[in-house]
């Protein structure tokens, strides 16, 4: 638990880097750029974050490539790597498949854009997802499951890495405009990035959803020893995740409509019954699939 609570003070550290810092650095830039208030405190608790890593990475025996989840050869991570996506990519698709075929998204919008368009949007989608998947398991699945697993062991580390990774996702995005910019607007960015944690039961079924999605990608890491599959499946489930989100919109009188969270119109409970279905058939197709 040293470990754990070791990163969560990390964590802790970057929004104090929010709430401290945001409105100084907005004082500095904003005569010269027409940066969002919420943008800069984004950017300074990831960055708070960052550097407070590198410094601890060597004390904690994380800063090496086997801690960090990338002991694969490059070769064979790029081939792992892409078999993830491939997977995400096809498992994902199934289950908007079944939200369509329930009649739980409008698809209006698709109709509203050119090839051209829709192909940039998915190429573009598909970079976000690389990238947030890279950060996310590199920080979730590599270092903070290393700690973890050396000191409790691989069952904790995995519950453990899969409990923050759901509650990251609802730091929402909380806007300050210009003109209402005070003193106090990092406190009050802080608090509304935070407030969906105000009603939990209005996210319960989100955050056991992404849960049990932390928790089939940490039993990966573990079957295979590396974070390539990991980074892989991740940027498929978001890649196909983003596009739905810009092509359709939750139909939220539809019969069945409960199925998708309130959150954010996608991940809630059928999200969940489909991330259990194929927990078991993955972690044993990366079990058996013997990479070096």
């Amino acid at each position: 638990m040293r470990a754990f609570i070791s990163f969560l003070g990390l964590v802790a550290l970057g929004f104090a880097a929010i709430a401290l810092f945001t409105y100084p650095a907005w004082l500095l830039l904003h005569p010269h750029f027409d940066f969002p208030f919420h943008r800069i405190g984004e950017r300074i608790g990831m960055l708070a974050l960052l550097i407070a890593f590198v410094g601890v990475a060597k004390r904690w025996n994380l800063a090496d490539r086997v801690s960090l989840g990338y002991g694969l050869a490059r070769r064979a991570f790029v081939r792992e790597l892409g078999v993830g996506v491939v997977i995400g990519t096809a498992t994902m698709l199934g289950v908007v498949a079944i939200m369509g075929a329930l009649g739980l998204l409008d698809w209006t919008r698709l109709g509203l854009l050119s090839g051209g368009e829709l192909a940039k949007l998915i190429v573009l989608r598909a970079l976000s997802a690389l990238s947030v998947a890279l950060i996310e398991e590199t920080f979730l699945r590599g270092a903070m499951h290393t700690a973890i697993a050396r000191q409790s062991g691989p069952r904790p580390a995995v519950l453990l890495t899969a409990a923050l990774y759901a509650a990251t996702h609802f730091f929402a995005s909380y806007h300050i405009s210009a003109p209402q910019v005070t003193p106090w607007s990092g406190v009050a960015l802080l608090a509304g990035t935070l407030h969906s944690f105000a009603a939990p039961l209005t996210i319960i079924d989100a955050y056991l959803a992404l849960m049990a999605v932390g928790v089939v990608l940490g039993a990966v890491r573990v079957a295979t020893g590396n974070i390539a599959a990991c980074i892989g499946l991740h940027a498929g489930w978001v890649w196909i995740m983003l596009v739905a989100h810009e092509l359709s919109a939750p139909r939220r009188a539809a019969p069945l409509a409960f199925l998708l969270s309130r959150f954010d119109g996608f991940v809630g409970w059928l999200v969940l019954a489909a991330t259990l279905a194929m927990a078991v058939p993955l972690w044993r197709f990366y079990r058996a699939r013997l990479v070096h």
